[in-house]
């Protein structure tokens, strides 16, 4: 009897410890309506009313062909990439759908992007913000074994998401 209680304890506990992901977390507000926060799958934006501007700014943009050939061989898929963006705000609107169709051109793998919706205060749920020092949208973060290499941080420097991904990859 003393092993069962103690199983059960020792069940109970390990259970508590235990954190749970939630993904595809959506609020409605009053003042900003809809808005994604916390980690996000990328078929949320196939959905109403982000799929509007998602599906607008990944058709219009005109991807750098020169630049793409150059990620694809640098490899851009060995690097993970992190996505901080809010769907209230324009210029997450604007470069989160060219981010997905360069990636999309690439193949990369959907399993090394991580997409995380934060607020207006540009905090999310579970406060990865505070590990990336976010202070504006959309933040693009490129890592390779974990570490930072670089980032592009609202609107790329070059005028194009795909040339700046590459200036971070050949640093």
């Amino acid at each position: 009897m003393k092993k069962i209680i103690t199983l059960i304890i020792l069940g109970m506990a390990l259970n508590s410890c235990a954190q749970k992901v939630i993904i595809n977390r959506e609020i409605d507000t009053p003042e900003y309506g809809k808005m994604l926060l916390g980690n996000q799958s990328l078929d949320q934006f196939q959905k109403e009313p982000y799929k509007a501007w998602y599906d607008e700014n990944y058709t219009i943009y005109p991807i750098d062909k020169t630049a793409l050939e150059s990620l694809k061989k640098e490899k851009i898929n060995s690097y993970n990439i992190i996505v901080f963006l809010g769907t209230w705000c324009g210029d997450s609107k604007r470069n989160f759908p060219r981010l997905m169709k360069i990636l999309e051109e690439t193949k990369f793998p959907e399993s090394k992007l991580q997409i995380i919706g934060v607020n207006r205060q540009k905090q999310a749920p579970d406060g990865e913000e505070v590990k990336y020092n976010i202070t504006h949208v959309p933040t693009i973060i490129v890592e390779k074994y974990g570490k930072e290499i670089g980032r592009i941080t609202e609107e790329p420097e070059t005028g194009f998401i795909e040339k700046d991904l590459l200036n971070i990859i050949k640093k």
